[in-house]
């Protein structure tokens, strides 16, 4: 049996290939007239053939396992289906995106120096105060360019009428581009006849313009500065990535016990031949871990020393310690005033609406509105932490009112939007499914932003929750020009 697509109904959310009345949006017009002539044992061939390409391709994601206190490697979890946003859309996005991470990046430096926009009154000092993420030993410090997030990923959504907003930023570590990546590769081995009608932009020149952004942090001219990617070692959750960008880059991928810092403050790696310098640490470790020397003198995962070759100007380290002070939900809460102050301009892209548990006021309403809003903690990942209004139990609010109570600094509170869907194959079925997407910008001499990015989806039926850790999955994420169609 094949897709009726009359039958398919994602209302009340906006659905990004089928119009409220069956009808396929002009830039999925191809996909959708080509998956109605497929029927149901077509479709889940296709479906296994992913699975099977995932597993030879070797294409895992990593989560702890709660009950027998380790870890598993599991496949990525994948769906076939591609998400299309026509590239006319997209200009505006990567617009928005730009501005966002010029303004934040402009923020952070300021943070580390004079603090104009705290003593201005733009923002609160006791944010900063109580910030987990900001690091004393950065104060003074100048990185090339004053950029401190080189690599940063924005967690978009679009509402019920289609509009995105930002619903988070990512400045630490971020991850998840590798199977941006690899979701391209899947695709093209499943769908190879899509690609004669449609002509999705590419993703696959990322590593290339990761490298050329990280070798261009240089801290000395060389043709061939040496590139390392850091990596906290097989347990983490984003190993597979470390190791598949490492590759794709052509750079030796090291674990802290690999470097070492010579008496004159330079980086060297461990190799057979003897000690090579080290121009440049794109470090996937989080700053507490990175340097015994400067953070938790405990850390076994990082290099004694870094933060004093860092300083000296003798190595690059992207991105830079201390970029997590914008990395922070109550921090994004300010955002638009970041811009405003820095840039002068309204965002591109709106925020979703907050209230922050700091001020009085707006603690009362999210505490009044605990089972209909979306209540965050400031500084958890990976869906972790979150109370679904809606969705959650008498008890589940009662601990979070007393969390709150306990510490509003630490939470905010966001309307439960109406995210966006995607047909997604479910069963051998076709069915409406909710999306993000976390597109990544790349920031150095030049300011690059993917074509498209990590496109995440609900498989549960209703759900909003995403993150693969929590039972979501991914799609390969097409920006194409519907103009050249025409």
């Amino acid at each position: 049996m094949s897709t009726n697509w009359q039958n398919y109904n994602s209302a009340p959310a906006y659905d990004e290939l089928i119009s409220e009345h069956g009808v396929p949006r002009l830039e999925s017009k191809n996909l959708v007239q080509y998956l109605a002539t497929m029927d149901q044992q077509e479709l889940a061939a296709r479906q296994a053939a992913a699975e099977v390409a995932i597993k030879e391709m070797g294409i895992t994601f990593t989560v702890y396992n709660q009950e027998e206190g380790g870890t598993i490697d599991r496949s990525w979890p994948f769906d076939i289906i591609p998400r299309i946003i026509a590239k006319s859309e997209w200009e505006r996005v990567e617009a928005g995106l730009k501005q966002r991470v010029h303004a934040l990046n402009l923020f952070i430096d300021d943070l580390y120096h004079a603090s104009h926009i705290v003593k201005d009154g733009v923002f609160p000092a006791e944010i900063l105060a109580d910030s987990v993420n900001f690091r004393p030993q950065c104060i003074g410090i100048s990185p090339p360019l004053g950029i401190w997030a080189h690599i940063c990923g924005s967690d978009l959504i679009r509402d019920a009428d289609g509009t995105f907003y930002v619903l988070e930023d990512n400045l630490r570590v971020p991850s998840g581009v590798s199977y941006m990546l690899e979701n391209r590769l899947v695709t093209k081995r499943v769908f190879p006849e899509l690609f004669e009608d449609y002509a999705p932009l590419p993703v696959d020149d990322y590593p290339s313009q990761l490298f050329d952004t990280l070798a261009a942090l240089s801290p000395h001219k060389s043709e061939h500065p040496v590139v390392v990617v850091l990596t906290p070692g097989i347990y983490n959750s984003a190993y597979f990535e470390h190791s598949y960008l490492a590759q794709q880059m052509g750079c030796e991928l090291v674990e802290g016990r690999d470097l070492v810092v010579g008496e004159d403050d330079v980086v060297y790696m461990r190799t057979v031949r003897g000690l090579q310098r080290v121009d440049v640490i794109y470090r996937r470790i989080d700053d507490m871990f990175m340097d015994p020397e400067a953070f938790r003198p405990d850390s076994l995962l990082g290099v004694k020393g870094l933060m004093r070759s860092w300083k000296a100007g003798k190595v690059a380290l992207a991105n830079a310690p201390g970029a997590g002070v914008a990395d922070d939900k109550v921090v994004y809460a300010f955002v638009p005033q970041i811009i405003k102050y820095y840039l002068d301009q309204d965002p591109i892209i709106p925020n979703v609406p907050t209230f922050r548990c700091l001020y009085q006021d707006e603690r009362d309403h999210v505490l009044a509105n605990l089972d209909k809003l979306v209540v965050k903690p400031a500084n958890e990942s990976g869906g972790y932490g979150m109370l679904m209004g809606p969705y959650s139990t008498k008890a589940e609010r009662e601990r979070f009112a007393e969390q709150i109570q306990q510490n509003p600094r630490n939470y905010i509170g966001q309307p439960t939007l109406q995210l966006s869907t995607v047909p997604t194959l479910v069963q051998g079925l076709i069915e409406p499914r909710h999306v993000d997407l976390r597109p990544f910008i790349l920031s150095g001499d030049r300011r690059q932003v993917t074509t498209g990015g990590l496109t995440r989806v609900a498989l549960r039926k209703g759900s909003l929750v995403v993150n693969s850790s929590q039972g979501g999955g991914s799609k390969d994420t097409w920006i194409v020009d519907v103009s050249s169609k025409t």
